[in-house]
């Protein structure tokens, strides 16, 4: 039984790889999730797994709104794995972060003998470091929760070998007892296809971007490269932005400002029609997440999503955005959008340097990266948890 707070499944793509893997191996699956806005069904059975979805209160914001929030998932997991316990039954919690709260509700079926493995997703601590700009007693209080998830963990995967030496040394688990499962793309669903160039709305280049828009995502930083670069005398770029976030609203506004909103498209949470033509349309895709300490350690999916479809890539340089990508990549200053700005240039004017690039990203995600060099390692995990 799988538990995930922050997306419903079978949007949430590693959980559902992860899901349909564990069915495929023979396994029987049921999730827990929210309800989303293309997910408004309490119980369905998807593609054979056993989906349970639960309402969420608006994302919290302060002291009281989290405890609110985090109360209420809470509530609803506990009251869902008691459902599945006594229809289906179940032998393993597969908790995904964040927050790393799921241990609560786990460790309440460890004496009926219930195996639990942590899937860590998000560096919670980090996360709340990036997004509050401090640490103090709620900092702490979330070193101690994951440091507790760790603890009632048999066995833990983790996204990238940054977090799995997290979960080594501050989770202190044995190394035997973390696996690392990175979060490779399907390449049945996600591979290059035509382009539509009516999204590029007349103009001669796209700029393609796909994931949530929140603080730590740096799309304000985009913004400002895009008016950089539209003040140096180029207008032929157009930029798509797919997704939605907390702070959507508040970047159309700044594209607004910076007079910039005519050359931008945001689409909000879109199908993955939209998204796909997008991407394969774009002639540079671009990550402009912040450096800090949450996404130096972090690998973001769509980094592969764009290596998936041999796009070139800019980014901020990052540890693991740079072992991801490699030479599919250019690498801007930290948080620099002048730089930025030039590297995207430079791109668009070179095609060979284009080309070569987006098929050194493809040819890796194919040999190294993709779902399929990850499969056989989840259940890798789960044979581990089961020799326990």
């Amino acid at each position: 039984m799988i538990i995930v707070e922050n997306l419903p499944v079978p949007f949430d793509r590693r959980v559902w790889l992860e899901a349909t893997t564990l069915r495929d191996a023979g396994y029987e699956v049921s999730v827990i999730c929210p309800t989303g806005m293309d997910y408004p069904k309490g119980y369905e059975l998807v593609s054979g797994i056993h989906v349970y979805r639960h309402d969420l209160p608006a994302e919290g914001n302060g002291l009281a709104g989290y405890i609110r929030e985090y109360g209420a998932a809470l509530w609803s997991e506990l009251t869902l794995t008691l459902r599945v316990l006594f229809t289906r039954g179940f032998d393993v919690i597969h908790a995904c972060n964040p927050p790393d709260l799921i241990f609560l509700v786990a460790m309440l079926f460890r004496p009926l003998g219930k195996r639990f493995l942590f899937d860590h997703h998000d560096l919670c601590p980090e996360l709340f470091e990036t997004k509050f700009a401090k640490r103090g007693l709620q900092y702490r209080a979330m070193v101690l929760a994951e440091r507790m998830t760790f603890a009632l963990a048999s066995v833990s995967i983790a996204t990238n070998e940054s977090y799995r030496r997290i979960a080594i040394e501050r989770g202190k688990m044995r190394p035997d007892r973390v696996f690392v499962v990175r979060s490779g793309p399907n390449l049945a669903k996600i591979h290059p296809g035509p382009a539509q160039p009516e999204l590029k709305q007349g103009r001669r280049y796209l700029i393609g971007y796909v994931g949530v828009i929140g603080r730590q995502e740096g799309l304000d930083l985009l913004v400002d490269a895009a008016a950089l670069i539209r003040s140096q005398g180029r207008d032929d770029i157009h930029y798509g932005i797919v997704g939605g976030g907390p702070e959507l609203e508040a970047i159309k506004a700044y594209a607004a400002e910076r007079g910039v909103s005519d050359i931008f498209t945001f689409t909000g949470r879109a199908p993955d029609e939209l998204m796909m033509a997008m991407l394969n349309t774009a002639d540079v895709c671009v990550n402009p997440d912040r450096v800090d300490a949450m996404n130096d350690l972090s690998t973001m999916n769509k980094i592969m999503e764009y290596m998936a479809l041999g796009k070139p890539i800019v980014q901020f340089d990052v540890t693991e955005g740079r072992f991801s990508a490699q030479d599919a990549s250019l690498y801007a200053r930290a948080n620099d959008s002048l730089d930025f700005a030039a590297n995207i240039v430079a791109l668009l004017d070179d095609p060979d340097r284009r080309a070569q690039m987006g098929a050194s990203g493809l040819q890796r995600v194919h040999d190294q990266l993709s779902w399929e060099h990850e499969r056989p390692k989840l259940l890798a995990a789960y044979d581990a948890l089961f020799a326990r």
